[in-house]
């Protein structure tokens, strides 16, 4: 006998003028007059159809959204075996005519706004950036590169990053970038691998009110990078272009109509790379065609985007969010770009940016969120934010609190999209949907195309339990290879090692009674105490409540002998102290917001908590650390933020070492 739950009251349901208004429900309408979608039901019916009816699904958005196939398909899937999934064969096209059509209809309108730290807004018109973007291509022809060959970027989040690679793309070359804020050893890591003709390149970065210089580095990666036949200057500093680079102004001044290059469908469109925190990055290749359709599908459809919206997201070139955050221009939107620190010249940095360029749709990643509510930040009240029609949160799980506090500090008729995806498909596997009701710490559904399911691990499906997020079909922007990687046994034995043909992201989720997914943190770094499986992200929401408490980091290791150890690490706020009554809150805490199988063994006082390149929590690497590695074996120097703290997690393993002996 199964007990009926009541459903949970939602903190945020659209209104009827908002679900009739939103593109998903004119494509479902459309789709069922034209492709036999199902007309009633509203997304969840959407979303059964697009997963039973894969081909035909995906077929039907290709149509929708207009996308030209200058040589037609032959079928939508050829082959549907994952890992090896083969889409759309015989088709040609190319991404950068896609983003760059809109300049047609609307040539002054502004397709980029940039932002930087002087709080100044630049608006580059549609009909510019295509100009620049043809001139560009001409160039890069004229130096010899042709389709395939590798372009790089060391850039930040400026218009120049964004023509470079629409430029890119239209040659039917491939993209590759990285942050100016990575070092020397870290953008090595990534660009030797895939060796590239080109670098763009910047000669510094402003970032918390100071210049920083980057011409040593900019000189290293030269020299390291034998492949290269240009180097081109961008002068964001203002100094000389060095010897032997090119001139960026001079690369585009041309008149060059662009010409894009028409390349088949799962042609590279550009190389994105894991956190590398246990070895060499993995190259992540993509296609044209399948970021072109996924994209489309996230943008217009789940995002609700389109020429009125102004769409801006907090990300630099060294995450995959920069992609996603380029391809507003698929939808027509303008792409806000702000390039500078999230918290200068004070926490509330980020919602003064949507304040000056207009946001419609704000995203930035749920760390920022819970900084502003420890920081006191009152957005709506200290800022207008009333074009602001959605904020949405990545990067980790948005906590409950963080949900309530965007309801209550930004508006109450706010939708709070949290979304969960990964760098390996460029793209979300559940979040965002306009039509759907917003449940306080939970995504609103799977994405469209996505057969997306929590599986136990004998690989059966569950409903309200915790299990492996796993894809069951393929998508179009899954890897077609990484670099590097000839017999394919990396693809492999990352994605599809524990459920053959079925793809295993890592993740821990619960797909709810009502369709809404949890996420629980990553299942490599699980806590598994007394055969219970934890979720670290709960911990990190119930304990991060506290003002004393900074950022936390948990770790469960299994000890010889059938023990287990479960420390919780905490970086304490500014002037608080942990002694005898703060421990004793935090397990309180613990204890009755989750339970006491969640309270932790020892609660230890860290000097911080160490994260990757893109801000992400390390556990993995300080689990090994505890394990006894040794921090060359148990970690890649160059993806971490600050190797220093691993060294405090290194030394506390030496000491248990020796107290155990």
């Amino acid at each position: 006998m199964t007990t009926e739950h009541p459903q949970p009251e939602p903190l945020w349901q659209p209104d009827q003028e908002r679900v009739d208004a939103a593109a998903v429900t004119r494509f479902q309408d459309w789709a069922a007059a034209h492709h036999g979608a199902p007309a009633d039901g509203g997304y969840p019916a959407l979303h059964r159809w697009s997963t039973e009816q894969l081909e035909t699904f995906w077929a039907a958005l290709a149509e929708w959204a207009g996308i030209r196939f200058t040589t037609p398909y032959e079928r939508v899937l050829g082959d549907r075996t994952m890992p090896g999934a083969q889409w759309f064969p015989g088709a040609t096209l190319n991404y950068a005519e896609h983003a760059l059509r809109h300049a047609a209809d609307r040539p002054e309108a502004p397709a980029l706004l940039y932002v930087d730290e002087t709080q100044e807004v630049t608006p580059i018109p549609w009909a510019e950036l295509r100009r620049q973007v043809g001139a560009l291509a001409a160039r890069l022809r004229a130096l010899g590169v042709r389709p395939g060959d590798r372009v790089s970027g060391y850039l930040p989040n400026i218009p120049e990053a964004v023509t470079a690679l629409l430029a890119t793309a239209a040659v039917g070359a491939v993209w590759t970038s990285c942050a100016p804020d990575f070092g020397a050893r870290s953008v090595l890591d990534r660009f030797q691998q895939v060796e590239p003709v080109v670098l763009f390149t910047v000669d510094g970065y402003r970032y918390g009110g100071k210049e920083h210089d980057r011409r040593d580095t900019v000189a290293e990666l030269r020299r390291e990078l034998p492949t290269l036949r240009a180097v081109v200057h961008i002068p964001l500093l203002g100094t000389a272009t060095p010897d032997g680079a090119l001139d960026w102004s001079a690369l585009t001044a041309g008149d060059d109509d662009p010409v894009f290059e028409q390349v088949p469908f799962d042609h590279p469109l550009w190389v994105l790379y894991s956190s590398g925190t246990t070895g060499l990055p993995k190259a992540i290749v993509q296609s044209q065609g399948g970021i072109l359709l996924e994209h489309v599908k996230q943008l217009a459809l789940h995002c609700d985007l389109g020429p009125e919206d102004r769409f801006f997201w907090y990300t630099s070139t060294g995450w995959m969010m920069w992609n996603f955050l380029v391809s507003g221009l698929l939808t027509g939107t303008t792409v806000v770009l702000y390039d500078g620190s999230p918290g200068y010249p004070d926490t509330g940095a980020q919602w003064r940016v949507a304040e000056l360029t207009g946001a419609t749709l704000y995203g930035t990643s749920a760390a920022y969120v819970m900084a502003c509510r420890k920081a006191d930040v009152h957005p709506a009240r200290d800022f207008d934010l009333s074009r602001i029609a959605c904020v949405a949160t990545t990067g980790s799980p948005l906590p409950p609190d963080g949900f309530q506090w965007l309801h209550d500090e930004v508006a109450d008729d706010l939708w709070i999209a949290s979304v969960s995806g990964g760098t390996d498909v460029c793209s979300c596997f559940a979040g965002a949907v306009p039509t759907l009701p917003v449940h306080i710490g939970e995504l609103q559904a799977p994405c469209l195309g996505t057969d997306l399911q929590a599986w136990d691990p004998e690989g059966k499906p569950v409903t309200g339990e915790v299990g492996e997020l796993v894809v069951t079909n393929p998508m179009p922007s899954m890897p077609i290879r990484f670099w590097n990687d000839p017999d394919g046994s990396r693809y492999h034995d990352s994605y599809f090692d524990m459920y053959p043909g079925v793809w295993r992201h890592g993740d821990w989720i619960t797909i709810t009674d009502h369709g809404s997914v949890v996420i629980h943190g990553r299942s490599d770094s699980t806590l598994n105490r007394q055969g219970v499986r934890m979720g670290s992200a709960d911990i990190y929401e119930a304990v991060e409540r506290l003002p004393e408490i900074a950022e936390s980091l948990v770790i469960g290791l299994e000890e010889p002998g059938g023990g287990y150890w479960m420390p919780l690490f905490v970086h304490l706020a500014d002037g608080a102290t942990l002694d005898d009554d703060l421990i004793g809150r935090i397990k309180h805490t613990i204890r009755t917001e989750l339970s006491p199988r969640h309270v932790p063994d020892e609660i230890i006082q860290v000097p911080g908590v160490p994260h990757t390149l893109t801000g992400k929590r390390i556990e993995v690497p300080v689990k090994r650390l505890l394990q006894g590695a040794d921090l060359a074996k148990a970690v890649n120097p160059g993806s971490v933020d600050n190797l220093d703290l691993l060294r405090f997690y290194e030394d506390l393993a030496r000491k248990r070492a020796q107290r155990t002996a």
